[in-house]
C-alpha cells in the first residue's frame, strides 16, 4: 500500500502546478493527506459520494472524484473550488494518484516475490508462474548482494539504498530483517566481478555520505537462472560471516574468494577443540608472544621465504632462523616445511573461528 508520506508529497507537487488545494480522504470521509492545513468538513458527503455510481461530482462548492484499486473504490479526491478548471484538475490528479497505487502495488509484488524466492518459499511451478506475471526475466544473470552496517537498526539503509539504486527494472532491493538489505543485481557484462565490486564501492560511498557507517558488503556466484538466485543469497550470507571472522579488514568480500575459511565455517566446534588439542596438547598457537605472531604472519605473507621474510622484519636471516627453530621445539612443527606450515596457519584459523563462535554466543 502505498505511504501517506507519499500521497502528501504528490499532492503537494500538484498543488503547486495546478495551484488548487486538495484533499484525499478515505471511503468514510476522514483526512489521509490535503495542502489546506485545515480539514474541510467532507465527512458527509464524502461517505454519500463513496456510495453512489458516479466517478465524479460537485457537491457544496467542492469537487469529488474517486480513486480506484483494482476496481474498488480506495480513496476520495477532494478539489477545493468548482468550474471546468478545476474539474479537469481534478481528472488529472485522480488519474495520477491511480497510477502511483498501481506502481507501488507492482513494486509491493515484485518485492514480495523476491522475499520468498531468496528464502525458498516457492515451489518451482510458482517462481516461473509469478515470475511471468509480474515481467520478470528468469533466464539472465544475477547475483545476490548482502549490505549489512553497525547502523541497520538505526538508519533507513533500505530506502537510502533504494532511492540512489533502485531506478532501473533490472535489479531488486529488499530486506528479509532487519539487519540486512539485499540486492539483486543483473550481471549481463563479461567481467561480472569488476561490476559488482564496482557496485558495492559505489553503495558503500553513497552510505557514508548519509551519515552510515562501518558498512560491510558480500556477495554470492552468478546464476543464470532465476531459480538459482536463492542459491547466491545464501553464498552471500556464508561470504558475510567468513568475512567477519577471516577478512575483517576489507568491507567488500566474495564468496568465491573464501578459500579455505569456508571449509572452517562449517566445522562443528567439539571438532576444532579435538583438531587443537591433537596438535598443541594444551596449548594454542594464538598463545604466543606478540614478536614470535609478527614473525609468523609475516612469514606466510611471504610465502615462506626466509630471506624476504628477514628483510620485511629488519632482523638479521639467523634472527629469524633462531625464531623459527625456537617454534619447531614449542609446537613440533617446522613453518619451512610445508605440510607443517599448512598445519599451523590451519590452526590459527580455527582458533580464530573458535574466538569469534564463542564471542557470538555471549
Amino acid at each position: 500500500m502505498i505511504s501517506n508520506q507519499i500521497l502528501q508529497t504528490t499532492i503537494d507537487g500538484l498543488k503547486a502546478i495546478a495551484r488548487v488545494d486538495l484533499c484525499v480522504v478515505d471511503t468514510d470521509g476522514k483526512d489521509v493527506v490535503n495542502t489546506t492545513g485545515h480539514m474541510p468538513d467532507v465527512v458527509k458527503p464524502a461517505r454519500d459520494f463513496a456510495q453512489s455510481p458516479a466517478d465524479s461530482q460537485e457537491i457544496q462548492g467542492y469537487q469529488y472524484f474517486k480513486i480506484y484499486d483494482e476496481q474498488q473504490v480506495e480513496y476520495i479526491l477532494v478539489v477545493l473550488g468548482t468550474g471546468d478548471d478545476v474539474y479537469m484538475i481534478g481528472k488529472m490528479v485522480a488519474f495520477q494518484i491511480q497510477n502511483l497505487i498501481t506502481a507501488y502495488k507492482e513494486r509491493f509484488d515484485k518485492d514480495n516475490f523476491i522475499k520468498n524466492l531468496l528464502l525458498d518459499n516457492l515451489l518451482l511451478v510458482d517462481i516461473y508462474s509469478r515470475a511471468k506475471k509480474l515481467h520478470i526475466a528468469t533466464d539472465v544473470k544475477r547475483v545476490a548482494m548482502i549490505i549489512e552496517s553497525a547502523q541497520s537498526k538505526d538508519n533507513n539503509v533500505l530506502e537510502v539504498v533504494r532511492t540512489h539504486f533502485g531506478t532501473n527494472n533490472k535489479d531488486f532491493i529488499t530486506a528479509v530483517d532487519e539487519n540486512d538489505v539485499i540486492i539483486v543485481k543483473e550481471v549481463d557484462v563479461p567481467d561480472m566481478k569488476r561490476e559488482v565490486e564496482k557496485t558495492a564501492l559505489a553503495v558503500i560511498s553513497c552510505l557514508e555520505k548519509e551519515g552510515i557507517m562501518n558498512v560491510h558488503i558480500a556477495y554470492g556466484t552468478a546464476v543464470g537462472e532465476i531459480k538459482e538466485v536463492s542459491r547466491s543469497y545464501k553464498e552471500a550470507k556464508m561470504a558475510m560471516d567468513v568475512g567477519k571472522i577471516f577478512f575483517s579488514d576489507r568491507n567488500v568480500v566474495a564468496y568465491s574468494e573464501l578459500g579455505i575459511g569456508r571449509l572452517i565455517y562449517q566445522l562443528p566446534i567439539p571438532l576444532c577443540k579435538m583438531f587443537i588439542k591433537e596438535i598443541f596438547g594444551g596449548k594454542s598457537p594464538d598463545d604466543f608472544d606478540e614478536e614470535t605472531l609478527t614473525t609468523i604472519n609475516k612469514f606466510f605473507e611471504n610465502s615462506l621465504n626466509v630471506s624476504e621474510t628477514s628483510r620485511q622484519l629488519f632482523i638479521h636471516r639467523n634472527t629469524l632462523v633462531y625464531r623459527l627453530d625456537k617454534l619447531q621445539r614449542a609446537t613440533g612443527l617446522d613453518l619451512r616445511v610445508f605440510e607443517d606450515a599448512i598445519t599451523f596457519k590451519i590452526a590459527l584459523m580455527v582458533v580464530k573461528y573458535m574466538k569469534y563462535m564463542e564471542s557470538i554466543e555471549y
